[in-house]
């Protein structure tokens, strides 16, 4: 089962004809492989390893007389006399030789008594003797070929048989000829005459089976022969071959396998070959279109392993059969266009399951193997009338810190697993770390399934021994006419993050949401250029001395005058530059507007200090506080003149982180104010953690709490202990002068609002420098 998965997952990913194509291509690798003439080398290759397989001895029945190193010592001159090869046939006759063989050139005539004696010799003796014919190059400028003979008195009575072998053309001997035509008439082959070939034909050859061992081949030295100095029961009934074997006779050739070995010896190869009748070739169809069968077979395979077992045993099968062939029935197949074509298969399978793998990792999540994004919006994604619901996890982040990676990837896989019930088999895309996507072909019923899946993941979901609890906000995106899926995706994403904003479980996307993210990409886009245009202004709204009655500080605020939109309030830009982490720019172009405002003020004899708003994105950024540091230490301010606020909530993420980021800020000379006080934790428990200046009292606590008893006693009491804790104390939302004295009864340092004035223009602040605000009647 899990092969026929892995082949369907090949064939899923490539082109529906495939494998003919690979197979027409493999066929096509094997004509080309011939033509180019690498073939023959594997041929000869092959042909050299059956016969290694192969390897037996000789049949006995043959015996070679060779004319060797010693036996031409002996006989000190060349050609021999030839009385010497009449006392060898007189020898052999008596020992009861079945035939004589000679690869001896006699087509040179020697003295007549001797070729008479050797004539009389032939003619009297009983066993058959072959004499050689052979053909040379004429020679002396003359073109052809010339037929050497024996001498007419030695034809009579002996079989003419052809010596004659062709190497191949890089020198090595690998076959020998059936029969040939000397003189105008056809002649078998002396190989062929030993073996009483009766069925060859003329101008035809076979292949020499060199699995023959030709060192169990018998030898005698002639010397030792024409003397009597052998055994006679060893040559009774043999068929004895008479050749040179010594070096200086160069009557040598270059043979498979076996180096350089004499030509009688290739002739005795021959003759053995022969004898188990003449080799049938059948040549390359056959296996040929065995390879093409095992071809398609491997093509098929989906199991990797046996992929490895049948590309490595299918040309052993093949190269087996043939051997078997060889050895058993005397059968020669040419297996070198089968291997090309298994060759090509089997590479062209590795190369489109390397591909496919490829792919599929591509497409898949490495961590849970489940589709990814790619295979969603990819070609084999959902089609069109698709809707996408998307399930993201709402904590992700804190999972991964509890868990680590690999058990948050075995969570992801278990609530994969739940999601699976209500989805009707709808594959699950995980499409990023904390979000998992389905398609969704029904809106009608989408809410009751979500609805049921709600329940389904509200028991704790087991993974590596723990019970972990899983939050998931969802959301849903049907595709408009012509659209993408990646496009899909990005609506059904936002959604799911819409939702988990608004903290619902569930939030749809529609057009609304098509405009926000337009006008917000939009402004987004702008926004650099407007900071560098001097679009965005910096007011400031004053703070109150309540002692002095006079305007000690004010808190930098920014406006955008939009070149077309008109003036813009920070609500709609700055949480957009805080989500695209451009807060940084904007937060350090504000702070050089004040820094220069403060300049410039002290110059005309107002020495205020000026709060900046630092997001919490910003607290505890290195590369922040690195460029608030050269900022100040270029303009030269008097830091002291500096105050940081920073809201309550930000500070809580992680007081340790806040404290020790905003003491770097304080070692500057910086005063750090806590902004919105009593809207986050609402401990105090921090406040002697944190390195802080000053606190500032949200309006929602200061706006009512001359007229309200409970607000009273929570302003007067925070005012008293962060005195306590040597901190200042600004009132936010003051807007009428009751609220204002009850301030300066309870002893606040500083009150902001709009009794004490809107936000101003920089300048705008030395018209502020009045006679005291009078108390409250």
């Amino acid at each position: 089962m899990a092969a026929h998965r892995s082949s369907a997952k090949v064939a899923q990913h490539l082109p529906r004809h495939w494998r003919s194509v690979v197979l027409g291509l493999a066929l096509a690798a094997s004509g080309l492989f011939g033509l180019l003439g690498p073939s023959q080398f594997v041929e000869h290759s092959l042909e050299e390893a059956s016969a290694a397989l192969r390897r037996h001895p000789a049949s006995s029945e043959l015996r070679i007389v060779e004319i060797d190193a010693h036996s031409i010592a002996s006989i000190d001159r060349w050609p021999w006399p030839r009385r010497n090869y009449v006392a060898v046939i007189d020898r052999l006759q008596r020992a009861g030789a079945a035939s004589v063989s000679f690869d001896v050139d006699f087509s040179a005539r020697s003295n007549p008594a001797d070729d008479r004696a050797l004539g009389a010799a032939l003619a009297r003796t009983r066993m058959p003797v072959i004499l050689p014919t052979f053909g040379q190059e004429s020679g002396a400028g003359r073109s052809g070929w010339t037929n050497s003979l024996p001498v007419p008195e030695l034809r009579e009575h002996a079989t003419i048989a052809a010596v004659s072998v062709r190497p191949d053309s890089d020198g090595v001997v690998r076959r020998a000829p059936v029969g040939t035509i000397t003189d105008g008439l056809p002649r078998p082959s002396l190989s062929a005459a030993m073996a009483g070939l009766a069925n060859g034909a003329a101008d035809s050859d076979f292949p020499i089976d060199y699995a023959i061992d030709p060192d169990t081949i018998p030898r005698s030295s002639f010397i030792d022969v024409r003397d009597g100095r052998f055994d006679p029961a060893a040559f009774a009934g043999k068929h004895v071959l008479i050749g040179a074997t010594a070096i200086e006779m160069g009557d040598r050739y270059a043979v498979p396998g076996r180096g350089v070995i004499p030509g009688v010896v290739i002739q005795a190869l021959a003759a053995e070959t022969l004898r188990g009748g003449l080799p049938r070739e059948a040549g390359w169809p056959l296996p040929l279109l065995l390879a093409l069968a095992l071809g398609f077979g491997i093509l098929r395979i989906g199991n990797g392993r046996v992929l490895a077992i049948t590309v490595t045993a299918a040309p052993l099968l093949l190269f087996g059969l043939a051997v078997a062939a060889k050895a058993g029935f005397n059968w020669s197949f040419e297996l070198a266009p089968a291997m090309v074509v298994l060759a090509v298969v089997s590479a062209a399978t590795y190369a489109a399951r390397s591909w496919v793998a490829r792919q599929v990792r591509r497409s898949h999540d490495t961590a849970t193997g489940l589709p990814n994004r790619l295979a969603l919006c990819g070609p084999g994604g959902p089609g069109d009338g698709a809707g996408l619901v998307v399930a993201r996890f709402s904590d992700y982040d804190k999972l991964v810190a509890a868990l680590g990676d690999r058990t948050t990837a075995d969570l992801v896989g278990r609530v994969q697993e739940r999601i699976s019930l209500v989805t009707e088999g709808a594959t699950i895309y995980r499409v990023e770390d904390r979000a998992l996507v389905w398609v969704a072909s029904d809106e009608a019923d989408l809410q009751a399934r979500l609805a049921t899946l709600r329940t389904i993941m509200l028991p704790p979901v087991e993974v590596a021994g723990r019970r972990v609890d899983v939050a998931l906000n969802y959301g849903f995106a049907w595709r408009r006419p012509d659209e993408s899926t990646d496009h899909l995706l990005g609506r059904g994403l936002l959604a799911a993050d819409q939702a988990l904003t608004r903290g619902v479980s569930w939030n749809a996307h529609d057009d609304l949401n098509d405009e926000a993210i337009d006008r917000e990409l939009s402004l987004l886009g702008e926004l650099d250029d407007a900071i560098g245009a001097n679009e965005i202004e910096v007011v400031y709204q004053p703070k109150l001395a309540l002692a002095s009655g006079r305007i000690a500080s004010a808190e930098a605020l920014v406006r955008w005058n939009h070149r077309t939109r008109g003036r813009l309030g920070p609500d709609l830009f700055i949480p957009l530059a805080e989500r695209n982490d451009r807060i940084a720019g904007l937060t350090l172009y504000v702070l050089e507007r004040a820094i220069a405002d403060l300049g410039r003020l002290r110059a005309q004899g107002l020495e205020i200090s000026v709060a900046v708003n630092i997001s919490a994105k910003l607290v505890d950024a290195p590369d922040f506080c690195a460029a608030v540091r050269d900022l100040v230490e270029r303009s030269g301010v008097a830091t002291n003149r500096l105050i940081f606020e920073v809201t309550e909530s930000a500070a809580m993420v992680d007081v340790e982180a806040a404290a020790a980021a905003l003491d770097a800020f304080r070692e500057m000379g910086i005063s750090i104010s806590i902004d919105d006080y009593g809207t986050g934790q609402s401990t105090l428990s921090y406040l002697r953690q944190l390195p802080l200046d000053e606190l500032k009292l949200d309006r929602k606590f200061v706006q009512f709490a001359h007229l309200n008893r409970d607000d009273a006693i929570l302003v007067q009491s925070t005012v008293s202990l962060a005195h306590e804790l040597g901190l200042k104390v600004v009132a936010e939302g003051v807007e009428d002068a009751g609220c204002l004295a009850f301030l300066r009864s309870i002893g606040c340092d500083m009150a902001q609002g709009y009794l004490i004035s809107r936000p101003v223009a920089p300048d705008d602040l030395l018209a502020l420098q009045l006679p005291p605000i009078p108390h409250a009647a």
